[in-house]
């Protein structure tokens, strides 16, 4: 037999389990052990073995599907074991957490549960959420902050600089062709600068749906926000909400206080906290306004639709996320993204890669249902009569 066509059939032998032994052949080695993993998460009825209710079980199971599989897969298993088999309780051990691989949707689930972790464990969950923060942190830093710097260095730039708003790197290179060999020096004859340095130049205001649903897009928010309001160029405002409203602006300059900040789940009212944003908007043509939701709305929608048109009708650039995750086209409320489509304001998901280009679109106020069409990025279209 063909390598292709055993390697075919071990490959549908996994997929169907023990019942496909005769049409498929009986497994051996590290095939047998994967099946084994895959059967305590994935099988059904007779065929599944389960993962138990004891920490050690699970411990090895664990350690099974990493010997097994690829960082990727063990993550998508890993959030499967959470969802399927109910294993939050177990999360709530020191020696279960660490031996789970840390990412973006555990830390949503850890926040989520955080209020029902014991203090033998409280430790050690915050030491997990740290990593995953401080992975995501490196990854995305650097073109975060080089893509707001930019857009505003470029909404900003001017030729009467004062002397501690004067951009060097560019200055040199605009006078180039005014070096004097004899005296070893440029003569500067224009110089480019960045106005108005000394004050903040944009506002952002971040307004994110804590709701269960939500969960990644919040850690990613705060991970984000934290990183803004490091940027002394933009005034960076985070408001979480569900029923209720909390401002987590004073917490922002540490993205784990202001992660443990939020509380995942619960109810929506996305007008009462669109209300509060309102008030803390004193300079709308500055302001970039971004609702991270995904609509479905608790409270008053009329009253919502109402505010934000005033909102944009007042200068504010205004934004609707639907998600801001990996995990692709998002769940939402359809009529509600129209409706936000038909004053303006474009509605869809957006991945953390692409986050940095957006807010320096939104900056540079740029139409940006046009820029999330380049990125092929589909918007939610107008309400048609």
């Amino acid at each position: 037999m063909a390598v292709e066509e055993t390697d075919r059939l071990r490959r549908w032998r996994l997929i169907l389990g023990q019942d496909a032994n005769e049409s498929c052949g009986s497994l051996a080695g590290d095939a047998l052990g994967m099946d084994r993993v895959l059967n305590s998460l994935y099988g059904g009825g007779e065929r599944s073995a389960g993962l138990g209710s004891s920490a050690p079980h699970v411990n090895r199971w664990l350690g099974d599907i990493r010997a097994y599989f690829p960082r990727s897969t063990v993550r998508v298993m890993q959030r499967d074991a959470i969802e399927r088999l109910g294993l939050q309780q177990l999360l709530m051990e020191p020696e279960v957490l660490e031996a789970v691989e840390p990412d973006v949707h555990l830390v949503a689930t850890l926040l989520a549960l955080r209020h029902a972790i014991p203090e033998k464990t409280k430790d050690t969950a915050r030491q997990v959420v740290r990593k995953v923060v401080e992975q995501v942190e490196r990854r995305l830093r650097n073109p975060l902050v080089q893509a707001i710097r930019g857009s505003l260095n470029r909404a900003t730039r001017t030729n009467r600089p004062r002397a501690n708003e004067i951009d060097w790197d560019r200055t040199i290179r605009k006078n180039l062709k005014n070096y004097q060999p004899t005296k070893r020096t440029i003569i500067a004859d224009r110089l480019v600068g960045f106005g108005r340095k000394r004050s903040s130049l944009r506002d952002v205001v971040l307004c994110v749906d804590q709701s269960g649903s939500m969960g990644t897009s919040v850690v990613y928010s705060g991970i984000f926000g934290s990183v803004m309001a490091s940027i002394r160029a933009i005034n960076t405002q985070m408001i979480v909400f569900d029923t209720a409203v909390v401002d987590l602006t004073d917490k922002m300059h540490d993205p784990i206080d202001l992660l443990f900040g939020t509380q995942l789940g619960g109810g929506t009212d996305i007008n009462r906290a669109v209300a509060y944003c309102q008030q803390r908007i004193t300079r709308p043509a500055q302001t970039i306004f971004a609702l991270i939701t995904d609509l479905y709305e608790g409270g008053n929608v009329d009253e919502l639709m109402g505010r934000v048109a005033t909102m944009v009708k007042s200068g504010v650039k205004a934004i609707c996320l639907l998600a801001l995750n990996d995990d692709g086209a998002p769940c939402f409320d359809e009529r509600n993204a129209a409706r936000l489509a038909e004053i303006g304001v474009p509605s869809f998901a957006c991945t953390p890669d692409l986050f940095p280009e957006l807010m320096a679109a939104a900056i540079n106020r740029q139409d940006l249902a046009q820029w999330a069409a380049r990125n092929q990025i589909a918007t939610v279209a107008r309400v048609t009569a």
